[in-house]
């Protein structure tokens, strides 16, 4: 159902590092380049993306309250790798990778973090270890 999410960047170079570092680290690279210097990042294509840009309108860009990207990761590694990426890279600690809850079949694992321009992200592994 979702095609692309976007988080708007006042830096676009800390922005390109950033995000080529820290989803880097799960084996997810730049899919399309735009003319303005927006990323969109995936897997591949025809899957979801998480595109980088400025704000269309050419006012600064600002998280929003409330507002949070979640990655779903193929397992706890990958959490715990993302989540280290990303505060190598700069990024905020919002929370350590671990068990939200109870383990079992419907365990959710995730790690909670920021990026430079103060997004939030979650990255997250469902089931079991």
């Amino acid at each position: 159902m979702i095609g692309y999410a976007m988080f708007g960047t006042n830096d676009m170079p800390k922005a390109h590092a950033f995000y080529d570092a820290v989803l880097g680290a799960v084996g997810i690279g730049r899919l399309m380049t735009f003319p303005s210097g927006g990323v969109a990042y995936g897997p591949k294509f025809g899957q979801p993306m998480l595109a980088i840009g400025t704000p269309y309108d050419g006012k600064p860009a600002s998280a929003g309250n409330g507002t949070m990207m979640s990655l779903s990761m193929d397992s706890r590694a990958a959490v715990d790798a993302i989540h280290a990426a990303a505060i190598a890279a700069g990024g905020n600690d919002e929370g350590a990778p671990g068990v939200r809850g109870e383990e079992g079949p419907q365990a959710f694992y995730g790690a909670y973090f920021r990026d430079l321009d103060g997004n939030k992200l979650c990255a997250y592994r469902m089931g079991p270890a």
